[in-house]
C-alpha cells in the first residue's frame, strides 16, 4: 500500500526545511580540523580466489584521525588510473565480505566501500570500523548517539569519514582523481548525498531512497525504524524536541541537496515505510545539480533494486569513463 503521497502529489512537493544559519561554518570547519590529521592511507591486498578483480584493506585516517576500514575493489586487468565509485552501506550493516558488492569493478570501476564507524553488527560479513567517541544516553540503536549537540553527534564523525573516504580515494594511484563518483542507498544514500554536497567536482552520483533527508516529516509519517529511534528517544525526553531537531538541521540531506552540483540520479519506492517517498523528492527537488528520478511504484525500501541500477550503471559509465 501506498505510505505517502501519491505520485502527483510527490512531483509538487516541496520540503520547508530550513537549515542553520551557520551550516555552512559547521562543516567548514568539521573538515578543517579533520584535515589537521595526516589522511595517511594504507594499501593492502587480500587473497581471495577472484579471477577478475583484486581486493585490498584499505585504512585511512578519520574524524579525529580515528583509522576508518574500506574495501578497496579494482580490475586485475587495468591500464593506468581507472575512474572510481565511493559507496556507503546501509544502516546497521558493515563494508562486509571482501568477495561482496563486485558490481563496480566488474563494470570496470575502482570501487571503495567505506565501513561506517560503529556499525556493522546486524549482519554476516559486519564491520570492522569502532567509534572511539562516547556520547550521552540513547535511544537502541545509533540515530540518537550524541545528538543533543551537533558536534557530538556521531553523523558528524560518519560524514567526515565519508569526505575524507573521497579524498584517499583520490590519492589512490590506482584512480584518476578527477573521474570519482558516489553512490549508496538508506544509510549510504544520504551519506552519499551528504559527500556530494560537500565535496567538489564529483563526477556523478546515485541515492537510492536516501535516509536523512526531511528528517522531521519523516519521523511524522513512518512507524519504521530507524525513525523510530527519533521518536523513541523523545518520547522519553519530552522538552528536548526542539533541540534535537536543532542539531538534526545540520544533517538532513535537503541543505546537502541545495549544495551539490554533480549529475545526480535519485530513486523511490512509493510504498516504502522506512525512507518515506515524498522524503526523497525533498531532497530532490532541492538538488542543483542536474537530476533524475525515478519512481518505483510497487516497491518499498528496495527503491527498485538490480533494475535501479541497471539505469545507473550505463550512465556512471559515460560520465566517469569519459568526463562530465
Amino acid at each position: 500500500m501506498l505510505t505517502d503521497l501519491d505520485l502527483p502529489a510527490l512531483w509538487e512537493y516541496r520540503s520547508s526545511f530550513q537549515e542553520p544559519a551557520d551550516f555552512d561554518d559547521f562543516w567548514s570547519g568539521t573538515l578543517a580540523e579533520a584535515r589537521g590529521h595526516e589522511l595517511a592511507p594504507t594499501l593492502t591486498p587480500v587473497e581471495t580466489p577472484l579471477e577478475t578483480v583484486e581486493v585490498f584493506d584499505l585504512t585511512f585516517a578519520g574524524f579525529g584521525g580515528h583509522p576508518v576500514r574500506c574495501w578497496l575493489r579494482a580490475p586485475r586487468q587495468r591500464s593506468g588510473p581507472l575512474p572510481a565509485v565511493v559507496q556507503f552501506h546501509g544502516y546497521a550493516s558493515g563494508r562486509g565480505h571482501p568477495l561482496d558488492d563486485l558490481l563496480w569493478a566488474s563494470a570496470g570501476f575502482v570501487h571503495l566501500v567505506m565501513d561506517v564507524r560503529g556499525q556493522g553488527g546486524a549482519y554476516a560479513g559486519g564491520g570492522a570500523t569502532p567509534d572511539p567517541v562516547g556520547s550521552g544516553p540513547s535511544h537502541p540503536g545509533f540515530l540518537t548517539r550524541g545528538i543533543e549537540d551537533p558536534r557530538d553527534y556521531v553523523y558528524r564523525r560518519v560524514f567526515t569519514d565519508a569526505v575524507r573516504a573521497v579524498e584517499a580515494v583520490r590519492q589512490s594511484p590506482l584512480v584518476d582523481p578527477g573521474r570519482v563518483g558516489v553512490v549508496g542507498a538508506s544509510q549510504g544514500g544520504g551519506i552519499a548525498l551528504a559527500v556530494a554536497g560537500l565535496v567538489p567536482e564529483l563526477g556523478a552520483a546515485h541515492f537510492q531512497a536516501p535516509f536523512l533527508c526531511d528528517v522531521r516529516r519523516a519521523t511524522r509519517i513512518t512507524g519504521s525504524g530507524p525513525y523510530t529511534e527519533l521518536a523513541g528517544y523523545l518520547a522519553a525526553r519530552r522538552d528536548r524536541v526542539e533541540q534535537v531537531f536543532a542539531t538534526l538541521g545540520y544533517f538532513d540531506g535537503i541543505a546537502f541537496a541545495r549544495r551539490a552540483d554533480a549529475p545526480a540520479w535519485f530513486s523511490a519506492g512509493l510504498m516504502d515505510g522506512v525512507c518515506p517517498p515524498s522524503t526523497a523528492f525533498g531532497a530532490f527537488h532541492a538538488y542543483t545539480g542536474a537530476k533524475q528520478i525515478r519512481a518505483w511504484e510497487y516497491n518499498g525500501h528496495d527503491a527498485g533494486g538490480s533494475d535501479d541500477l541497471a539505469v545507473v550503471l550505463p550512465a556512471f559509465r559515460d560520465l566517469l569513463k569519459h568526463g562530465r
